[in-house]
């Protein structure tokens, strides 16, 4: 086991942000750096990172508001300019110049958005089932239980709670997954199961209108065009629809896509066909940029 190191880096504004790392830079491996979903933190990419750190820096970050990140006192923050703000200054921080993005869900927008602000810095990007086009299927079903579920007494509750919830889109997950995810989701502080999010985020969602067009992102999707891209899907996602996809593809015919089976959004990358899949891309952005 690789022992992951914490550190804490000032935003613009004052607010502590948490960065997690696993291994170190090599030389002729670019560093990996993680960013996971909405509410999501870098719990999430404990297992991958345990296997990737061997051969690479494996860097992943907790938005504002997430995981041990401090909490905003002004909920608007919670936004992807302010976000993105807050990555190029973990970027700066660290001494982060280029890396290979890992992007799940939001954190895949991310990645789209920080190659349009600093197109040097992406040398290749993961879209872990994220697109340039949202289903707001899924953004309605997200909507209707974030912040919503009740907090759990005890982590086998928690874990039942979230079968409840997710296990017809994830009928691939194992006892271990389940248990992962529950600890991701919550956090024991004083005897008692929290959220390991601020509450306040769920009001980013409440203004959404799915009778709306969504704004789509294929200009940035398009700056990407010289930078190796994979897209990763969940089999059983209603984020990411097969025809987004394609739509991918047919815009970049060298675009690598594979699909998780059994899992819907986001797929966990806890799974060695994943796993081995991510690696063997970011092997491949290593010769292309040494």
């Amino acid at each position: 086991m690789v022992e992951p190191r914490s550190i804490f880096i000032s935003a613009t504004d004052g607010l502590q942000l948490h960065v997690r790392l696993w291994g170190e830079n090599r030389r002729g491996h670019l560093p990996l750096l993680c960013l996971p979903g909405l509410s999501r933190n870098t719990a999430d990419f404990e297992v991958l990172a345990q296997d990737m750190a061997a051969e690479r820096l494996v860097v992943a970050v907790d938005y504002r508001g997430r995981g041990l990140s401090a909490w905003d006192p002004v909920w608007t923050n919670y936004s992807l300019p302010v976000e993105l703000g807050d990555l190029t200054s973990v970027a700066t921080a660290i001494g982060l110049a280029h890396a290979i993005f890992l992007g799940t869900s939001r954190g895949g927008i991310h990645t789209l958005l920080m190659a349009a602000s600093r197109p040097g810095m992406v040398k290749g990007a993961i879209l872990n089932d994220i697109g340039p086009e949202v289903d707001p299927t899924g953004l309605a079903r997200i909507k209707s239980y974030l912040g919503k579920l009740p907090e759990p007494a005890s982590m086998a509750a928690a874990v039942a709670l979230l079968k409840s919830v997710a296990a017809a889109k994830f009928p691939a997950f194992s006892a271990a997954d389940w248990e992962r995810q529950a600890a991701a989701m919550w956090v024991m502080r004083d005897g008692k199961l929290i959220r390991s999010y601020d509450p306040a985020l769920v009001k980013t969602l409440e203004g959404l209108d799915f009778d709306a067009p969504i704004p789509t992102l294929w200009p940035q999707f398009d700056g990407l065009a010289k930078v190796p891209m994979l897209s990763i899907r969940g089999e059983l996602s209603d984020i990411l629809p097969v025809e987004v996809v394609q739509k991918m593809s047919a815009r970049r015919p060298d675009l690598e896509v594979f699909t998780v089976p059994g899992q819907g959004h986001a797929p966990a990358l806890t799974d060695q066909p994943s796993i081995g899949r991510i690696a063997a891309f970011c092997r491949h952005c290593d010769g292309l940029h040494h």
